[in-house]
């Protein structure tokens, strides 16, 4: 059996003779020269990193286009430093999965190396940060990563424990990225680009913005100096720059660990962490994929274009990840996820073979979305969006599913419709009351969190950091008897963190309480609702 780890790599044609591809360059030397000059970190060591981000970098690498990796850190689930990323020595098998049914294995040896912000960790990476050759720190920490505060506008525990201790004893990611900042501004200020690569809207701004937060309440009380408030303000020290990212990463198939372990890999088993990672030491995932960052990197970058990483400026950067966030993929992929889950389906790809889901998704993206799509011109947004509806979505070989996507769809609202209702309601010749099929995804999201489904049969709720608090605001509502409906969604659809709006004023909460009341009708509502107004 052969084993993924850095002294398998010389086994060059065992790995060919089962169809999986090596790296080019010397992986221990790389790791060396990483070591005493770090140039990337990267914060959040999941799939989309694995997969996409760690990919990149060994592709500069194999062209000598580089000569370090990166590190990455994580700081919410330090297993999977610890069961993924250890014992295979940072390597990760990426099998990319085609709509033909082939599958492309290629092992991916970018990553030097693999910390976590524990007490050793910490240490290490506030040596790296010292480094005055350290270009970037990108990020895919989820969009709940960069939240301070709940939906009622309060800090969150962690966070206001974190303001009141100091850098020192910083926990939240925001905290400890402020924290690393400060040792690099005291070692010489050295410039720095902090990178968001996660589905926010405006992502560099939200990083920039919880950054400043955290850094003016320690320079309140005494923990840093005002000059830091200028090093994080100066452009020319630190930037933020927005970043587009696209790439479908799901959880790992047993179907692909079935076929690494009849290649005779060993040890390609998932495992599911205390805090409920389901992760592997392969990542399976979509071929297309995009990222388009804002070229504003005061220190210096790996050349990523010759990887296929667009660079451009902050304008056409917005332009995409709102044709990508807002529009043409991720609105369509919240539906799928409420409504397949409702629906009893497990298979995205399978809920594009459902006429009344198809034709949902088709509604949000050609007739609501796209009219406040404005072309970014280095992507077609038509082109884009029939991929995602034609290639991407139904694609029977990648095996994501809806229960994935519902993971935290609080934090997503506000990016992949509220940007959407707001567009409408910025523009004179398009009415926002027209908008029906978003406010039917609403409507379907707070049925979806009622916990039971179509057939009224428990259903499990994915985790989302609001779940408590809206669990509690829906308490009462019984599914079969809309008489217990007594106002409890008002609160919900009035908080302009929802959306980004009050729903009510812009018109819009009236018709979600009524397609929801349609919605809890009984056994069956569900899909009578869907077949309703999708027949």
């Amino acid at each position: 059996m052969l084993k993924m780890n850095a002294a398998s790599l010389r086994w060059k044609a065992e790995w060919q003779g089962i169809g999986v591809e090596t790296p080019s360059f010397d992986y221990p030397s790389m790791v060396a020269r990483t070591a005493s000059a770090p140039a990337w970190v990267h914060f959040g060591a999941g799939n989309i990193f694995r997969g996409f981000i760690a990919r990149l970098q060994q592709e500069l690498l194999e062209a000598g286009r580089a000569e370090t990796g990166i590190i990455v850190a994580e700081t919410f689930d330090f297993e999977i430093i610890d069961r993924i990323y250890k014992p295979y020595d940072n390597l990760t098998m990426l099998v990319s999965l085609k709509p033909d049914g082939t599958k492309e294995k290629r092992i991916i040896a970018g990553v030097a190396e693999g910390l976590k912000a524990d007490t050793a960790g910490l240490r290490r990476l506030r040596e790296v940060f010292a480094h005055p050759g350290l270009q970037l720190v990108s990020f895919t920490i989820t969009e709940k990563g960069y939240a301070l505060t709940d939906l009622e506008g309060e800090l969150l525990p962690v966070v206001r424990r974190d303001l009141a201790a100091g850098p020192a004893q910083a926990v939240h990611v925001m905290s400890i990225i402020t924290a690393l900042l400060y040792t690099r501004y005291a070692a010489g200020k050295a410039p720095i680009a902090l990178v968001s690569m996660d589905n926010c809207s405006r992502n560099g701004e939200k990083l920039q913005s919880s950054v400043l937060t955290v850094s003016r309440a320690w320079a309140a009380q005494g923990f840093v100096d005002e000059g830091f408030l200028s090093y994080l303000q100066d452009e020319a020290s630190v930037a933020f720059p927005w970043s587009m990212i696209d790439k479908i990463t799901p959880r790992p198939a047993e179907q692909v660990e079935k076929h690494l372990t009849e290649l005779g890999i060993d040890g390609m088993a998932p495992v599911i962490t205390e805090k409920k990672t389901f992760i592997a030491p392969f990542v399976n995932a979509e071929v297309p994929e995009y990222l388009v960052i804002e070229d504003k990197f005061p220190n210096g970058r790996p050349p990523l274009e010759a990887a296929g990483v667009y660079f451009t400026d902050q304008e056409t950067v917005n332009k995409t990840e709102r044709m990508k966030v807002s529009t043409c993929l991720n609105p369509l992929h919240t539906a799928l996820a409420v409504f397949g889950c409702l629906l009893g389906y497990t298979s995205i790809a399978d809920e594009m073979k459902d006429a009344q889901l198809r034709a949902l998704v088709e509604k949000i993206g050609y007739q609501e979305g796209m009219p406040v799509v404005v072309d970014p011109k280095i992507i077609d947004p038509h082109v884009f969006l029939r991929e995602v509806l034609n290639e991407r979505l139904p694609n029977p070989y990648l095996p994501d599913t809806p229960q994935r996507i519902a993971t935290d769809t609080s934090q997503k609202l506000p990016i992949r419709y509220g940007e959407t209702i707001k567009s409408y309601l910025a523009r004179a010749d398009l009415n926002v009351r027209s908008l029906f099929f978003i406010p039917l995804v609403i409507a379907g999201w707070l049925r979806y969190l009622l916990g039971v489904d179509d057939r009224l049969a428990p259903m499990t709720v994915s985790s989302d950091p609001l779940l408590p608090k809206l669990t509690q605001a829906l308490a009462g509502i019984k599914v079969g008897e809309p008489k217990t409906y007594t106002g409890q969604l008002r609160p919900i659809l009035a908080n302009p963190a929802l959306c980004g709006v009050n729903l009510y004023a812009v018109g819009l909460g009236e018709k979600i309480e009524g397609l929801f009341l349609e919605l809890i009708a009984g056994p069956g509502a569900v899909r009578a609702t869907l077949v309703k107004y999708l027949p």
